[in-house]
């Protein structure tokens, strides 16, 4: 699991994987899935076994089910039967319909012991992204916010159009990391005109997210940051726009729930997971359709005294943690 988290936000749309080869009790190869097009991580574990000797009296160790089909690359069932491996534990099985269950088939008929179920629900949680595009047909939706001692997330009004800090320099590097493991990140209109976010990851490295802006009347002015063509990004309105290389507009009807017209796009654009940053407003539509899956709430130590105020929802703490000086609370979707 610790290898596997290495590769989440590259290896879209596959799941990140990881898998540790074992003789005896010596760990003789790992690896973990490569950015998209190159190999899963049962190859390249296999591949890492300097001795392919060993792997006759091996154990390999994988998060997840290895694949029984071919896509970019062939089945990694295929390369574990041909190495000769005896013993394969499984962490979860892959829901995707591809899959699901035809690799441990495979691996059965050709002789292999599988064990399936080990640390199952850590396996499931680590690929929730994956899991939750597949089965439920949209993006893992995680809602981020920052707010004051005093329960606001912004000032009433403001002299310049940019973000006012309520976090510490730790917590803003730490979102940026979130925002590259992050398939997309959805902002609304108000947040757009007020910050002009750039939406990108600049302190930490990693691709930049697709970026998803509601602008239902069109009214963002063409110079802002969020039409700089450095990325992908989908527009959600009820005008009709033409298509500019990198900005998409997706027209949906704003007479009737929001939230899940948005993630019906994002399906369609294959986003599999969302970080959305505000504002209170955007953030408070999905908390009423119920479309989330994650809340990760920062608070500072300032006080705005009045201003906007932090959505209303509901969940279950999972933690609490100080980055410095500020206090996060994540919290899961019941």
């Amino acid at each position: 699991m610790e290898l596997a988290q290495k590769g989440i936000g590259s290896t879209r749309p596959n799941p990140s994987v990881g898998a540790v080869v074992v003789v005896g009790n010596t760990i003789v190869g790992e690896g973990y899935t490569s950015p998209y097009g190159g190999n899963h991580a049962e190859v390249n574990a296999i591949e890492s076994v300097k001795d392919k000797e060993l792997l006759k009296n091996a154990t390999i160790y994988v998060t997840l089910e290895p694949c029984s089909h071919h896509g970019k690359t062939p089945p990694c069932s295929d390369l574990i039967i041909r190495s000769g491996i005896p013993k394969v534990v499984i962490g979860c099985l892959d829901t995707n319909s591809l899959v699901a269950g035809k690799g441990i088939e495979k691996l059965r008929a050709a002789g292999c012991e599988v064990i399936l179920g080990v640390l199952e629900s850590e396996c499931k949680e680590q690929h929730r992204r994956f899991f939750t595009f597949h089965n439920q047909k949209r993006p893992y939706i995680i809602l981020k916010w920052a707010q004051t001692q005093d329960g606001f997330i912004a000032p009433t009004t403001r002299e310049e159009r940019k973000p006012v800090w309520i976090t510490n320099d730790i917590s803003r590097q730490l979102v940026h990391q979130w925002r590259a493991e992050e398939h997309g990140i959805l902002v609304g209109t108000k947040t757009v005109l007020e910050d002009n976010p750039k939406l990108n990851v600049r302190h930490w490295r990693g691709e930049n997210p697709i970026r998803i802006v509601i602008d239902r009347a069109l009214k963002i002015p063409k110079n802002l940051s969020v039409y700089d063509q450095s990325v992908k990004t989908i527009f959600i309105t009820e005008q009709l726009a033409e298509q500019n290389n990198h900005v998409f507009f997706e027209k949906v009807d704003f007479s009737k729930p929001l939230a899940k017209q948005i993630c019906e796009v994002l399906h369609r654009h294959s986003v599999q997971s969302v970080i959305i940053e505000g504002g209170s407003q955007t953030l408070q539509t999905f908390i009423d359709e119920k479309l989330w899956d994650e809340a990760r709430v920062f608070t500072g130590e300032t006080e705005f005294y009045n201003g906007v105020k932090a959505p209303k929802f509901e969940g279950k703490e999972k933690s609490v943690q100080l980055i410095g000086t500020d206090e996060l609370k994540i919290y899961h979707n019941d």
